[in-house]
């Protein structure tokens, strides 16, 4: 019932967003999707060094600062473009890069070589948008969304963080919620790029005060709409909720999770399915980790092929790029898990799809301000 459709290339003129099945009332300006676009912007500590301001404009579906019903379209200017490092690349296909694969679907005459068209994580700024919307939707009923880094490289968070201290992150240029951490991570981040290589990465997103029974019985279950929506981000390889990949070498009685009375009211013990059983919300936090490979684009020689003559050359790739995805990734995380919440609450009839009632908008101005931290 929430879709979205985005639109652009990463040395285009724009990128942007079309927005349906946002409801009428929500109050909503050019600084709520800015505040999460700043979060995701290049141009920082130890990320991409593009400059893009990311300024959103509204085009549609806005009237006296709230929605109306209509689609909502944003469109968000490049405004620092160098496409000159591309040049040099246009016949050798970079590895790790949907350079070749694109090239073999759509004809070399066709792609788009400057910093990698379509395929480029430039595109996920429009996510993170239209995702804005969705999470200040989801005010509605209280929930709210956040996802740190928890794995850079060899390096791992050593203990679990609550809600409060995840939401942290969002302070910090690497994503990470914990000062003893985030410290070891930048030497680690300035080793790396003096020697031109990358890092991979995993982030952790929780979401809490989630409605039971939100997902479908079998194809559209919960856990399977936020992995799909989750794996379409850019250098994603992996997705797991809860204790996720550790239950796979347990034992059913490790592994299964004791239904207890908390707060007076049914729920689990342990919370080792992340929040989603049977395919169907069930009232507990949602816990979903997200697996990165290291960013494709690197100064270190590489092995790849000259299209003009069919012969094994080098390439080191110059341009601007971060030493290590996950660190934005975890912004673009945050908002498909968002995107795929409200489409679901929306479609459990938790909020109504067609306007918002005055119970909504006093719990969006409760909870939205939670995010300001």
């Amino acid at each position: 019932m929430f879709r979205i459709t985005t639109f652009g290339e990463s040395h285009g003129p724009a990128i942007g967003v079309v927005i349906d099945g946002c409801p009428a009332g929500l109050p909503l300006s050019e600084e709520d999707i800015e505040r999460e676009l700043r979060l995701r912007r290049p141009g920082g500590l130890y990320v991409s060094p593009r400059r893009e301001v990311d300024k959103v404009e509204i085009l549609s579906g806005i009237f006296n600062g709230k929605t109306t019903g209509q689609p909502i379209a944003l469109i968000i200017r490049n405004v620092d473009v160098d496409s000159r490092p591309y040049e040099e690349l246009k016949y050798t296909p970079r590895p790790g890069h949907a350079d070749l694969p694109y090239i073999m679907k759509y004809g070399f005459e066709n792609w788009d070589y400057r910093g990698g068209g379509r395929a480029s994580a430039r595109e996920t700024a429009a996510r993170v948008a239209a995702a804005a919307i969705a999470k200040k939707l989801l005010c509605c009923l209280g929930i709210l969304i956040t996802t740190h880094v928890v794995k850079v490289g060899p390096l791992e968070l050593d203990s679990n963080v609550t809600f409060e201290e995840a939401l942290r992150a969002r302070k910090s240029p690497l994503k990470i919620c914990r000062e003893t951490f985030e410290e070891k991570v930048v030497k680690l981040l300035e080793e790396v790029v003096r020697e031109g290589d990358s890092l991979g990465g995993v982030v952790e997103t929780i979401a809490i005060n989630i409605p039971p029974g939100l997902g479908e019985p079998v194809f559209d279950k919960l856990k399977a709409d936020i992995a799909k929506a989750v794996m379409s981000i850019p250098g994603t390889v992996g997705v797991e909720f809860g204790m996720g990949y550790r239950l796979s070498s347990m034992r059913g009685s490790e592994a299964n999770d004791a239904i207890i009375i908390k707060n007076g009211k049914l729920g689990w013990e342990r919370n080792v399915q992340g929040g989603i059983v049977g395919g169907l919300s069930n009232g507990e936090p949602i816990i979903v980790r997200t697996y990165f490979k290291p960013t494709s684009s690197i100064r270190k020689p590489q092995k790849t092929v000259d299209l003009r003559t069919m012969k094994t050359v080098e390439i080191s790739v110059k341009g601007r790029h971060d030493p290590c995805i996950a660190i934005r990734g975890s912004i673009v995380v945050d908002a498909m898990i968002a995107l795929v919440l409200i489409d679901h609450a929306l479609r459990a009839g938790y909020i109504n799809p067609v306007k918002l009632s005055s119970k909504d908008i006093e719990n969006i101005e409760k909870y939205w301000k939670i995010y300001e931290v």
